[in-house]
């Protein structure tokens, strides 16, 4: 049943992404970041294989990917990063699959479906990006993720784990908090790097 669920989403998020042709966007300064991803979010993949037994420490990125590359993109280097993390770790492929979908996928899609809220119905400032989708949305997409999994889960008849959402709810603030410190000094330094951030619109006088 996980197999085939993992696959359909991951199939289905896969070809929405290439049919909008993200790979144009690496001609610019995205490439850099594209790039630091593959490189650096592997390793931050495979801590769970690292720690000692009983103690699983799992951090995605996805959202700050999305932040950083916009959805599209993100999917694709999403799947080099799991596909760098099976070739390298020692999960079974069906493992990876799941990892794949469910910390990176999952989060980076309900991040953008957060971000677009953010955009409808907040005014568009610093703060609202910042500490709204950055933070605050990163935060919800991860837990929100980490809440339909176990609801799927449980669905299925699996045995629920003790203290399992409260996990998930820490782990959730813990990407959250790396997502808002490297959105805030990407803005601050490099915001060329964010491809969901704009000048024009979130750094306009406010309105007389």
């Amino acid at each position: 049943m996980w197999t085939a669920l993992n696959l359909s989403m991951a199939v289905l998020c896969v070809a929405v992404a290439l049919w909008l042709r993200p790979w144009r966007m690496l001609r610019g300064p995205l490439f850099t970041p594209a790039l630091a991803s593959l490189v650096l979010l592997p390793w931050l993949w495979l801590l769970p294989q690292k720690m000692p037994q009983g103690l699983q420490v799992q951090l995605s990125g996805a959202c700050l990917l999305v932040l950083m590359l916009g959805w599209p993109l993100a999917v694709l280097v999403l799947a080099g990063i799991a596909a760098v993390v099976w070739g390298v770790g020692q999960a079974a492929p069906e493992a990876a699959l799941h990892q794949w979908v469910w910390i990176g996928l999952v989060p980076a899609t309900l991040a953008l479906g957060i971000g677009a809220v953010i955009r409808r119905w907040l005014p568009p400032n610093l703060f609202v990006y910042t500490l709204g989708r950055a933070f605050l949305g990163t935060a919800a997409a991860v837990f929100l993720s980490g809440l339909l999994l176990e609801g799927l889960q449980w669905l299925a008849g699996e045995p629920a784990r003790d203290l399992s959402l409260v996990a998930r709810w820490l782990m959730a603030w813990g990407d959250a908090f790396l997502t808002g410190m490297f959105g805030a000094i990407f803005v601050a330094f490099v915001p060329q790097w964010l491809a969901t951030w704009s000048d024009q619109r979130y750094l306009q006088p406010p309105k007389p």
